[in-house]
């Protein structure tokens, strides 16, 4: 969609890569008896750790921020109704002598009320370039995000992640990062969401170089262009579909790049893409599967990325789908690997690039071997 005008909420809405009219249904599900469905009401509610989302009033709270403010300890649960909610959300309140989460808001669980996260929409249009309203600069690449989750234990289920901004309407910014969330947290899980944007659409994170943080996304839909899927966590993505978008503004391939992931060589995991699939709106062959990102922040950075069992459509460059970020680090130094993966995309015609695992090997990249004792 880059390059193309599209109104915020078409792009909300679509979120299958290609531009659709009609808008989002949700408002009109808000306006109804029964907004949180078999959830109940603020009423009668769950328990006394469940708060209630309406943006028109029918909740505790018209807006995720304030439901997140609210939730003054552990193991909350925010039931949000059908809605767009442009706003930015942070969960999790940073220590200032530590610099890491303190207690408040872990083991936070948000459910979109009607089970389809089409419905409930978290979304906002800042980018790495916009100044802030304060004049002291501008957003940067993490302060872009609409959601930031630092807490550990958060757990997402049918909710849509997006940031909408256009680089078609801001052809003066050139930091087009727009990141849709940056999670932090350890034990975080993400189940059948949705997640829109298009450069650095989902920072999989951890709060600080030593920490290790460990990320779950199971049937999730993620899109986006440049580094849509990057950072620093050990994160399994399972059953999850990527789509690249199409481009106008650029002439020629490569249009961007899946995965970007920035592994501390002390991790023994990086990310891991099993049981999925990538499509793409683009040309064929106009996007790469992955580029590691060694940030100035960690030179010694040795990022990991192992996809397997998972269709790659043509919009994969398959002769070449791995590119450097910078020459300093090429890719062939870094922890990618691949394992039976299927689709003219995945089809090897030049091996040296496109190193394979064993079956051996294979059986140590698994959810199991990445998430160790926690089981989502």
């Amino acid at each position: 969609m880059a390059g193309h005008h599209v109104s915020r909420r078409a792009f909300v809405a679509a979120g299958t890569g290609a531009v659709l009219a009609p808008v989002l249904a949700a408002p009109a599900r808000a306006n109804g008896r029964r907004p949180f469905g078999r959830y109940g009401s603020p009423s009668a509610r769950l328990d006394a750790r469940t708060l209630y989302v309406h943006p028109g009033g029918l909740g505790d709270h018209t807006t995720v921020q304030a439901a997140v403010t609210a939730a003054t300890g552990a193991g909350f649960t925010l039931v949000i109704g059908p809605g767009v909610y442009r706003e930015t959300v942070s969960v999790g309140a940073v220590d200032p002598a530590t610099g890491l989460p303190g207690p408040v808001a872990s083991e936070m669980t948000w459910i979109g009320a009607s089970g389809d996260p089409r419905d409930v929409v978290v979304v906002y249009d800042n980018a790495n370039g916009t100044p802030k309203p304060d004049g002291s600069g501008t957003y940067g690449t993490t302060g872009s995000a609409t959601t930031t989750v630092r807490a550990d234990g958060f757990t997402a289920r049918s909710v849509t992640f997006a940031n909408d901004w256009l680089r078609a309407d801001h052809p003066d910014i050139t930091g087009t990062q727009a990141v849709a969330i940056k999670v932090q947290g350890d034990r975080s899980a993400f189940h059948r969401c949705r997640f829109l944007g298009h450069q650095d659409t989902l920072y999989a994170d951890t709060t600080a170089l030593a920490v290790f943080a460990r990320q779950y996304y199971r049937d999730c839909y993620v899109e986006g262009d440049v580094d849509f899927v990057f950072g620093r966590a050990t994160a399994v993505f399972e059953h999850c579909h990527f789509h690249t978008l199409d481009r106008t503004d650029l002439a020629g391939a490569p249009y961007g790049f899946v995965f970007a992931p920035s592994t501390a060589v002390a991790d023994p995991r990086g990310y891991l893409v099993t049981g999925g699939r990538i499509s793409s709106s683009a040309p064929d062959a106009y996007y790469k599967l992955a580029r590691p990102w060694v940030p100035g922040s960690d030179p010694t950075a040795r990022p990991m990325l192992t996809v397997r069992d998972t269709r790659l459509d043509a919009g994969v460059d398959a002769v070449a789908p791995y590119t450097d970020m910078s020459a300093a680090h090429p890719w062939q130094a870094q922890r990618f690997a691949e394992y039976r993966n299927t689709g003219p995309g995945a089809v090897i015609t030049v091996p040296e690039n496109r190193p394979q695992l064993t079956d051996a090997e294979a059986g140590q990249h698994t959810r199991a071997a990445y998430l160790g004792d926690w089981c989502p």
